[in-house]
């Protein structure tokens, strides 16, 4: 029996709700429907009076989230999409994140952010908005990229006392399976080595950990040993697991779906070239998506983000200089 990215969402959803009566789940149809990508679906049976609709305003979402965490509740609000979060993004950055540095009282609200790219949905249901709410302090941003990850970080983000923006890839959600549900995890900010290497080292996050490991595998048939870093979490984000990495191989690419302007791969190439220059063998490099909105067309989309083949591309040219 195997267990699917989208499920384990749900089954951590669900042992939230039996183990701390202070959890409660709001949303735009989480209800009856149990969602729009049915992360819910059965829990409003399951918890009545728990797993409530919401109306669709994305800013009252997260101000009556805000308030029940201030009043000792543990809100997980869905978005739609992570798109949709940017109606609420008033509340998310200047109050969620700031509350407990302005009043001393904690805001531990979970915001799950269906987020990336799917083939044919354009510019609006289709955006990563990891590295936007990552500059905003007093945000946790989780970003995982595994089953397991998506089980046991969404359960970690619910019981902190941190406002947590919970990134979750939605091609994973019935592309990726597991045999199981994990018993035990790292925590959050402690990145991952996904895959062993010497040669060039791939740093990458969400869905662009798969496309790394299907490079390393296919480069793997010409000689080359390529080390995989799955960061897990962007807020906080662990460069001391980055820089080991690229101590081992002395070559840097930073992979992200995110547009290129700012950004996670920004932030992982300016740590380690101001960190840890002298470990490099070659100039750093990062690849993302291209700097345009979005496409609808199945051909272009696949064109707009990177993949394994322009993953490839890139590493070998890195290997090369």
């Amino acid at each position: 029996m195997s267990i699917t990215y989208l499920e384990a969402i749900r089954e951590a959803q669900a042992r939230a709700l039996a183990d701390d009566p202070r959890v409660f789940i709001y949303g735009q149809d989480v209800g009856a429907f149990g969602g729009a990508f049915k992360a819910t679906k059965n829990l409003a049976n399951e918890y009545p009076g728990r797993v409530i609709d919401a109306p669709i305003s994305e800013d009252a979402m997260i101000g009556m989230a805000v308030g029940a965490a201030v009043e000792g509740m543990r809100p997980i609000i869905e978005m739609q999409f992570a798109d949709f979060s940017t109606v609420g993004f008033n509340q998310i950055v200047n109050q969620a994140a700031t509350l407990h540095w302005r009043t001393r009282v904690s805001c531990p609200i979970v915001v799950r952010l269906p987020s990336g790219g799917t083939s044919g949905s354009g510019p609006f249901h289709s955006q990563s908005m990891e590295a936007l709410y990552a500059q905003y302090p007093g945000l946790v941003v989780m970003t995982p990229a595994t089953v397991e990850d998506a089980y046991s970080m969404l359960l970690e983000a619910v019981a902190i006392d941190d406002p947590v923006i919970f990134c979750e890839h939605k091609y994973l959600y019935y592309h990726l399976k597991a045999d199981r549900l994990p018993t035990e995890a790292l925590p959050t900010g402690k990145a991952a080595i996904a895959r062993t290497g010497r040669d060039l080292s791939i740093v990458a996050y969400s869905a662009m950990v798969h496309e790394a490991l299907a490079v390393a595998e296919e480069l793997s048939g010409e000689g080359w040993e390529i080390e995989v870093v799955d960061l897990r979490s962007v807020k906080p984000l662990d460069t001391d697991t980055v820089m080991a990495s690229v101590a081992r191989t002395g070559r840097l690419l930073a992979v992200g779906e995110s547009w290129p302007w700012g950004g996670v791969t920004a932030e992982v190439v300016a740590r380690v070239a101001s960190e840890g220059f002298n470990l490099l063998d070659a100039p750093p490099q990062r690849l993302n998506a291209k700097d345009t909105p979005i496409p609808y067309h199945p051909n272009l989309w696949t064109v707009h983000r990177p993949t394994a083949r322009s993953i490839a591309a890139a590493a070998r040219q890195l290997l090369r200089s």
